[in-house]
């Protein structure tokens, strides 16, 4: 059987096609069945599976063909290439289907109508043995930097089509790729099985680890198993193995790992899968041409071991010594945000000081006098003492114009006062606005009033003026203009 798959972790990967052809004892073919499957998610590129998206979205779902999945492979003999990921993915692909399936079935029971209709999809395959040639390679210490199918066969001595990408090969159907595969992979373990023993797993041996690979059970309970003792450091050659080391094994080993993992866990050592500047040793029995965890482990200058020497080391393993000491650095004080002095925040909390914070209100308000002078523009001190005069005196028209400052505050009784004068004083103070507004076209006020007037605001001089009143009118500016004229 050969697969093809979106990704390379069956946990958060599709399969998207699947192909097997049956042999008997003499080597006949007796039945092929290929089939591509849709998914209900990002099916991953062409050159992942050789599939277009035109044609995944033409398969099935694969909960309508795991019936005849099992069919096909229960209680027979399953010869796969890496048996970690292929059968990995083949079980995590059932077991999605059937908790949909029990999903739906139990949705259909809180209806009393369709209480007998019970959806059926099938169960995971029963294969009474899985026969992984990748693992069968390394157990008889084939040499090879390339794990993939076609390269194993090579270097096996096989004649077949070099794994690299071509362009004929890009333009050959997924159909008879796959064929090609599944027909190589029957080669190979022939010629394996002639040239010694091939590794045959149990199906329920295995279970799946945290990305969905199917590994022993040994395996999985070492990576889950809490650490007994700390990490002494890496491995000394020449030295003793300590309690507590940190080690990998690489596959590039005659023994079963599980064999070696078993062993040093039993002797309070902790495995991990994935290989880290932590590591104390690998096991590996390759020095030269290094590839996958060996290769790693010589660049991070990690020491690699053979199996049978880490197995002669466990039986002379040292005791761990003290655990050091760490001394623990002082938790440095958060240091204090930065505030605007300009802000009128109130006080952060925990500050016991009233005065502090009336200080600070107190500062705030003159702020936002002095925003509202800059906004009128009477940042001029000349200038705002001649506006508010005129302002002051024009009082008497109308309502007049209001400023926000204790000068305006203080001329409000002398234009209620005004209002009794004669019509030339007002023109004279009509005059002195006139030539106080062209003084304010000269500063950066009358723009900002200019503006508020012209969004609707009610800001400015015109605060207390109702907004349907025109300054410039009968009684505005231009009427006493006339008015001064006439005198």
């Amino acid at each position: 059987m050969s697969l093809g798959s979106s990704g390379i972790h069956p946990a958060t990967s599709r399969l998207i096609s699947f192909d097997a052809v049956t042999y008997n004892a003499a080597g006949e073919i007796g039945e092929a069945t290929f089939m591509v499957f849709s998914p209900d998610s990002d099916p991953g590129p062409k050159h992942q599976h050789g599939l277009s998206q035109e044609e995944v979205a033409a398969g099935i779902p694969f909960s309508k063909a795991l019936k005849r999945v099992d069919r096909i492979l229960d209680d027979r003999t399953l010869i796969v290439h890496d048996a970690t990921v292929t059968w990995g993915f083949l079980v995590s692909e059932a077991r999605r289907a059937m908790t949909a399936a029990a999903r739906q079935n139990r949705s259909r029971n809180r209806n009393s109508r369709n209480r007998s209709r019970r959806i059926k999809v099938g169960h995971i395959p029963r294969p009474t043995g899985i026969i992984d040639t990748l693992a069968t390679a390394r157990r008889q210490e084939l040499p090879i930097t390339d794990l993939r199918l076609a390269a194993v066969a090579i270097a096996s001595g096989i004649a077949a089509t070099p794994p690299t990408a071509t362009v004929d090969r890009a333009q050959t159907p997924a159909e008879e790729t796959a064929r090609e595969n599944t027909a190589l992979l029957w080669q190979l373990h022939k010629l394996q099985a002639q040239r010694g023993e091939v590794v045959c797993l149990d199906p329920a041996e295995l279970r799946a680890d945290k990305f969905g690979l199917q590994r022993s059970h040994i395996r999985v309970d070492a990576m889950e198993a809490p650490r007994m003792h700390h990490n002494p450091g890496p491995y000394v050659p020449g030295r003793e193995l300590v309690r507590g080391m940190e080690f990998v094994v690489a596959p590039e080993i005659a023994i079963d790992p599980d064999i070696i993992i078993e062993a040093a866990v039993r002797q309070e050592m902790n495995y991990v899968e994935k290989l880290s500047r932590e590591t104390s040793v690998v096991v590996c029995n390759v020095t030269t041409d290094l590839v996958g965890k060996a290769m790693h482990a010589d660049r991070k200058d990690i020491p690699l071991m053979g199996d049978e020497a880490f197995l002669a080391a466990l039986e002379r393993i040292a005791e761990p010594g003290p655990k050091p000491e760490v001394e623990e650095r002082p938790t440095t004080a958060p240091r204090p945000q930065k505030r605007n002095p300009h802000s009128s925040a109130p006080a952060r909390r925990g500050s016991s000081a009233g005065g502090a914070s009336s200080a600070n209100s107190s500062s705030g308000k003159s702020n936002n006098r002095r925003r509202r002078r800059r906004r009128s523009g009477s940042s001029n001190p000349a200038h705002s003492n001649a506006q508010n005069q005129s302002q002051g005196q024009n009082q008497g028209q109308g309502g007049g114009n209001q400023q926000h400052s204790h000068s305006d505050n203080k001329q409000r009784p002398q234009s209620h006062d005004a209002q009794e004068k004669s019509p030339q004083s007002q023109s004279g103070s009509n005059s002195g606005q006139d030539s106080g507004q062209g003084r304010n076209h000269q500063g950066g006020g009358s723009k900002n009033n200019n503006r508020r007037r012209r969004r609707g605001g009610r800001g400015g001089r015109n605060r207390n003026r109702s907004r349907g009143h025109d300054n410039r009118g009968a009684d505005g500016n231009r009427g006493a203009g006339e008015q001064k004229k006439q005198s």
